[in-house]
């Protein structure tokens, strides 16, 4: 095997967790996989975001919303009906049906607010849910699309931390994808950050708080790299560390 179709069954870890490999690919990689602990540990990576994206599309209503709304039922206390006095001619039947009346209707109207109530709530829920759903897929599509693409370029690196990380990028897609494997979970009230760098100039790329791979904000497309650091929850404007990782882009 020559060192540059070596190279070329490095760049194919992504395509692999995607099932995107053609059958003679897939029998060259599956061998070279058995070899190579780097590219087991990216396509665990690549298999495992992928699971979670996809799994974030679906959602199951809670659980708590049935114990809520029976709590909430058993828990309104319905006030008597002011029932006018009756008459000694009056039957005891004319005075049930009187009773039995405005309690049904206030029952009702409890029953009506409480689940007016409910269906506002798991409205709001819902849609929710499926924004957030909705925004799943599309990030798996983006992400998907950019691993697939057939002028996808693959760099590796790794980070002061000891992190293995993987930038695939596509001129095509005009994307980049970000992968860590082994980055340690940062202390509280810190994330990592991500960069690239155009000349010289830094620019947010996103953040990533955990092993898992992320599409780069921004134009990767006059890049020259992307770079790592840590940083305060939320991000900051330019890096306020040192970089743990300074990962140049193919040309």
């Amino acid at each position: 095997m020559t060192q540059q179709h070596h190279s070329d069954l490095h760049a194919l870890t992504a395509a692999y967790a995607l099932h995107a490999l053609d059958a003679v690919e897939r029998d060259e990689f599956v061998a070279h996989l058995a070899h190579c602990e780097d590219c087991r540990r990216e396509v665990s990576g690549f298999e495992a975001t992928a699971a979670r994206l996809a799994g974030a599309v679906g959602r199951t209503p809670p659980e708590a919303l049935k114990r809520r709304t029976l709590a909430a039922v058993e828990g309104v206390r319905q006030l008597p009906p002011r029932v006018p006095a009756v008459g000694p001619a009056a039957s005891l039947a004319q005075v049930v049906r009187r009773r039995a009346v405005p309690l049904a209707l206030a029952a009702s109207l409890v029953a009506a607010v409480s689940f007016a109530g409910l269906a506002a709530w798991q409205h709001q829920e819902n849609e929710a849910a499926r924004q957030q759903a909705r925004q799943a897929e599309e990030r798996l599509e983006a992400v998907s699309g950019v691993l697939a693409a057939p002028d996808a370029r693959t760099v590796h690196g790794r980070t002061a931390n000891g992190a293995v990380a993987t930038v695939v990028s596509s001129d095509r897609q005009n994307r980049a994808v970000f992968t860590a494997t082994g980055l340690p979970v940062p202390a509280e009230g810190h994330t990592y950050q991500l960069w690239l760098d155009h000349k010289g100039t830094m620019r947010p790329a996103g953040l990533i708080h955990a092993d898992g791979t992320v599409l780069l904000d921004g134009d990767p497309a006059d890049a020259t790299g992307v770079g790592l650091t840590l940083e305060p929850a939320g991000g900051s404007r330019q890096p306020t560390t040192q970089p743990l990782l300074l990962l140049a882009l193919p040309a």
